[in-house]
């Protein structure tokens, strides 16, 4: 679920010392059970703590999450639509891709 402030068009989770306009679009992997969260946030590690540390009640019960993929858009429009794309994927495509992931690099939506 992605959570916006309307007032201010802000992602919540993220900082406002990135000074980024970049939104990401990411995908966590659940290590207790394997299942995927999909997200939209401005900054990936502050995110990524929050979840870990059992700050949203949607992702609470299955921590800890490791990032499998992500992806930078220039718009937070562009983001919203690539994350309802990837949220409609099933498991094994959400497989595949953390898979893939780790084989690129960073720049290119891979993680370490």
């Amino acid at each position: 679920m992605v959570e916006q402030s309307h007032r201010k068009g802000k992602v919540r989770g993220s900082s406002p010392l990135t000074g980024s306009n970049m939104v990401y679009t990411y995908l966590l992997k659940s290590l207790r059970d394997g299942s995927f969260y999909t997200g939209i946030t401005e900054n990936l590690d502050e995110r990524l703590k929050i979840h870990n540390n059992g700050g949203l009640k949607s992702s609470a019960r299955k921590r800890p999450y490791v990032l499998a993929f992500f992806r930078k858009h220039a718009s937070y429009q562009e983001a919203r639509k690539h994350e309802i794309w990837l949220k409609k994927k099933n498991v094994v495509y959400k497989n595949r891709l953390a898979e893939v992931a780790q084989l690129a690099p960073p720049e290119l939506g891979g993680v370490k």
